[in-house]
């Protein structure tokens, strides 16, 4: 199978072009830079700046997970757009190159989060569930999903994976809580009582590598695992986890004036769970957060 990713180079991506490389699949990468996707994805990774490089090679599937990263900065007017332009934009020209082909990829899986739903408070959300506030994360993900999904008019199966917070030892927002937690000054933000729907990375790549091989599954599906735990209760695991302790509470009031809009993303959460992923015959490995931290715990 030839798989065309966007996003290649980011955590996600990587950890796929890995498992797919090991499985004898051809993989390209489209990347504003190219010559680095050998190093970052794989020596057998191909890497183009423009579609248009492909040719008319065919392509079996398509993965879209390119987007600026979210909580990196502040949310400026101008980190707005580029965030927005990243995802919407470029899966808009994604959705071109995909119109001007003669033969079509057979599937769609583009990238979401859970932050569709907005904060959920203490709402359970599945993916029958509807929005629930409109902050400018969820307004960004309800667009992208909807671009993505106007490939569906092209005859192709589409599926979003809205994920949740992926633990890895690699990077991600996990290594951004290593530096406090392991000097032993990390807590729970604001109240704590916040829901945090987590993810391992290997069932991040399990559940797109099965949603990518299951022809009958399209729409949303929530990457997450079935228990989802309060902001409390996961500090104080990874604390555990880490030899250190958790008392150092962030004060909410503290992050709102510190970083403004953005602060809604850490005091805001989604008691989100898989329930298409699990009704569609999906098997987690890591259901307990405990069990997921450890399995990390000496690469971090």
């Amino acid at each position: 199978m030839h798989i065309l990713l966007t996003g290649g180079t980011g955590l996600i991506g990587r950890e796929l072009c890995r498992h797919w490389s090991s499985q004898g699949h051809s993989l390209t990468v489209w990347s504003r830079k190219p010559e680095q996707v050998p190093n970052l994805c794989g020596a057998q990774v191909r890497g183009i700046a423009r579609l248009e490089d492909l040719g008319e090679v065919p392509v079996d599937a398509v993965i879209n997970l390119a987007g600026a990263p979210i909580a990196d900065r502040l949310w400026t007017h101008r980190r707005k757009t580029l965030l927005w332009s990243s995802r919407i934009s470029l899966t808009e020209t994604l959705l071109a190159w995909l119109e001007s082909r003669g033969q079509k990829p057979q599937v769609l899986i583009s990238g979401s989060a859970v932050g569709w739903y907005g904060d959920g408070g203490e709402r359970e959300l599945t993916e029958d569930s509807p929005p629930v506030s409109e902050d400018f994360a969820s307004q960004l993900c309800i667009a992208w999903e909807e671009t993505a999904q106007r490939a569906e008019a092209l005859g192709m199966r589409v599926v979003l994976i809205r994920t949740g917070l992926v633990l890895s030892a690699q990077g991600g927002f996990l290594s951004r809580l290593l530096l406090p937690f392991k000097a032993g000054l990390g807590g729970p933000i604001g109240n704590g009582r916040q829901w945090m729907p987590w993810i391992h990375i290997d069932d991040q790549i399990g559940l797109i590598d099965f949603l990518l091989h299951q022809n009958s599954t399209s729409g949303p599906y929530n990457a997450c695992a079935p228990k989802p735990v309060r902001n409390r209760e996961f500090a104080k695991t990874l604390a555990a986890v880490l030899h250190r302790p958790a008392f150092m509470p962030m004060p909410a009031f503290a992050l709102k004036v510190g970083l403004g809009e953005l602060s809604l993303l850490l005091l805001g959460g989604q008691r989100a769970t898989p329930a298409r992923l699990l009704a569609a015959g999906y098997i987690f490995r890591f259901t307990d957060l405990r069990a997921a931290l450890d399995d990390l715990s000496s690469r971090l």
